[in-house]
C-alpha cells in the first residue's frame, strides 16, 4: 500500500462480529471500486468470548481456531479486491492467524486467482510460560487453580501499517483492538508519525464508528415508530472516508438500506466509551469532548474535532479460563393461570435442586432481562393474565454431574407437574470466565510475517 499525504482513504467495513451477514462485503467493495482511489476492506469478527471459543476449537483441531465464516465472507469479494488492489485487513485469525492465512491462500488458488501476499500478525497470545510471571504479577492469586484457555493482549495499528507498507494484499490478525483495524491502513497510507496523537485519535474514532458494522448505518439504532430505518433487510454496511488530518465522513453504498445520520453516528460514537475525554486504545487516548458531528449530505455524516493524547504505557490483556458447567432448561405453559403454573414449576425446581447450586429462573416476557440470579425480582414481579409463558431456568456447577441434575429435573416436569407444561428444551455446556489486567507495553511484541 503506497504512502500518500494528499488523497482520501476509503475504508469499508463488511463485518462487525463473528456471525455477521456474509453478503455484506460485495456492495461495500463495489462502492469502493466505483468511488476510485485508495481503499481498504475491513472485517471485524472478534470478541472476548469469540476468541476463547476459538482457542477451545484449536485444541480439538490444530488447523482450526479462526473465523468459521471466513470462506463465506471472502469468497464473494476476494477476486475483486485483488484485481482492484483493495487490501483486506481483519482480526478473523482469532486463535490461529496463520491457519486463517493458509486457508485464504488456498481459497485464492481454488478460485484461480494470483497468489496474494498475506501478512500474519503475531504477538497478541501471552498465554505461554514466557508471560506467566507477568500475568501472575498483574492478577495475583486470581489465576490459582484456574485452567487458562487463552490470554491475549490487545495489539495496536503498527504491525498492520508495517505489513501494508511491505506490500501485503491481506493482513490477518488475532486480538487486535477493533479501531486499530482502521488506524493501521491510515498510518500506512498517510505516513503519519506514531506519536501524531491528534491524527491517531481521529482515525481511532473513525475505526470506532466502523467496528460494529451495520450499527452505525441504522441496524442497532432501529426502533419502529420512534427511530424508523428504511429497508432494514437490505442494510448497507459503513464506509469511512478519512482525510490527511484524520477527520472522516461516514457513508454507505448507494441504494442500500439503512441510514447514516447524526443520530446513528452519535449513538455509535458513544457506544462502549467509558470516558469521552479518554477513550483508551493501544495506539492513542482519543478525546471526543469537543467533537462535531455534521450531516453533510444524504447518508453522509462528517466527524471532526477529535483530539488525541499520548498512549498509555500498558496494554489490556483478557485471560479466559475454564469455569465449570452451565445447564439450561425451558418449558412453556399456556392458557388460564399460565403465569402461576410457570412460577410453581420454578418453585418445584428450586426445592428439588436445593443444595446442588443457585438456580436462576426467568419468565420470558415477564421478568427475564434483569440481573437476578437469586430470584427476588421474579418473586416481586406482578402476576398477570398471560396467555402463554416460557419458563427458563439455569444453574452453574463446577462438575458436569451436578449441572446434569437440572436437565433431568426440567424434563421430569412433563408429568410431575404443574399441569400443561410442554416444549421442553435443555442444554448443557462448559463455561468460561474472564479476568482482565494490564501488562507493560514492552512485554508484548506485536509483529508480522509474510506467508511466502
Amino acid at each position: 500500500m503506497a504512502s500518500s499525504s494528499a488523497s482520501v482513504l476509503r475504508i469499508g467495513c463488511a463485518a462487525g462480529f463473528s456471525g455477521d451477514r456474509t453478503d455484506a462485503a460485495a456492495p461495500v467493495v463495489q462502492a469502493l471500486i466505483d468511488a476510485g482511489g485508495p481503499a481498504v476492506l475491513v472485517f471485524e469478527t472478534l470478541a472476548e468470548r469469540t476468541l476463547a471459543l476459538a482457542h477451545l476449537a484449536r485444541r480439538q483441531d490444530p488447523s482450526s481456531g479462526y473465523e468459521p465464516l471466513l470462506d463465506a465472507m471472502l469468497q464473494p469479494v476476494l477476486a475483486h479486491c485483488l484485481r482492484h488492489d483493495i487490501p483486506i485487513v481483519s482480526n478473523f485469525g482469532a486463535a490461529n492467524p496463520r491457519g486463517a492465512g493458509l486457508r485464504i491462500r488456498a481459497l485464492a488458488a481454488e478460485q484461480g486467482l494470483r497468489a496474494p501476499r498475506i501478512a500474519v500478525i503475531a504477538g497478541d497470545d501471552v498465554s505461554g510460560p514466557g508471560h506467566r510471571a507477568a500475568l501472575r504479577a498483574a492478577l495475583g492469586s486470581a489465576l490459582d487453580e484456574r485452567p487458562i484457555v487463552s490470554a491475549n493482549a490487545y495489539l495496536g495499528a503498527e504491525p498492520i501499517a508495517a505489513a501494508l507498507r511491505a506490500g501485503a494484499d491481506i493482513v490477518v490478525g488475532g486480538r487486535i483492538a477493533d479501531p486499530s483495524l482502521a488506524v493501521g491502513p491510515a498510518l500506512a497510507h498517510f505516513g503519519w508519525a506514531a506519536d501524531d496523537w491528534d491524527r491517531l485519535g481521529r482515525a481511532t474514532m473513525a475505526g470506532h464508528l466502523l467496528e460494529c458494522g451495520a450499527q452505525v448505518t441504522g441496524g442497532y439504532y432501529a426502533d419502529p415508530g420512534l427511530k424508523d430505518v428504511p429497508h432494514l433487510a437490505q442494510l448497507g454496511y459503513p464506509i469511512a472516508e478519512i482525510d490527511e488530518q484524520g477527520d472522516c465522513t461516514i457513508t454507505k453504498p448507494a441504494g442500500s438500506g439503512g441510514c447514516v445520520n447524526a443520530h446513528t453516528v452519535k449513538e455509535q460514537l458513544l457506544y462502549e466509551v467509558h470516558d469521552p475525554a479518554a477513550y483508551l486504545t493501544p495506539d492513542v487516548v482519543a478525546d471526543i469532548g469537543a467533537a462535531r458531528v455534521d450531516e453533510v449530505g444524504p447518508d453522509r455524516v462528517r466527524l471532526s474535532g477529535v483530539r488525541g493524547h499520548a498512549r498509555t504505557g500498558t496494554l489490556k490483556v483478557n485471560v479466559c479460563f475454564e469455569s465449570g458447567w452451565l445447564a439450561e432448561g425451558e418449558i412453556s405453559y399456556a392458557g388460564a393461570r399460565a403465569d402461576a403454573r410457570a412460577r410453581l414449576a420454578a418453585d418445584v425446581l428450586r426445592e428439588r435442586l436445593r443444595g446442588v447450586g443457585a438456580l436462576r429462573a426467568d419468565l420470558i416476557g415477564v421478568a427475564s432481562v434483569f440481573g437476578d440470579d437469586d430470584g427476588r425480582w421474579l418473586a416481586a414481579a406482578e402476576a398477570r393474565a398471560a396467555g402463554d409463558v416460557r419458563l427458563r431456568v439455569a444453574l452453574r456447577h463446577a462438575e458436569r454431574a451436578g449441572a446434569e441434575q437440572l436437565v433431568r429435573e426440567v424434563t421430569a416436569l412433563y408429568c410431575c407437574g404443574p399441569a400443561g407444561g410442554g416444549g421442553v428444551r435443555t442444554a448443557l455446556r462448559t463455561t468460561l470466565g474472564t479476568l482482565s489486567c494490564l501488562l507493560p507495553r514492552e512485554q508484548v511484541h506485536g509483529s508480522f510475517e509474510m506467508l511466502d
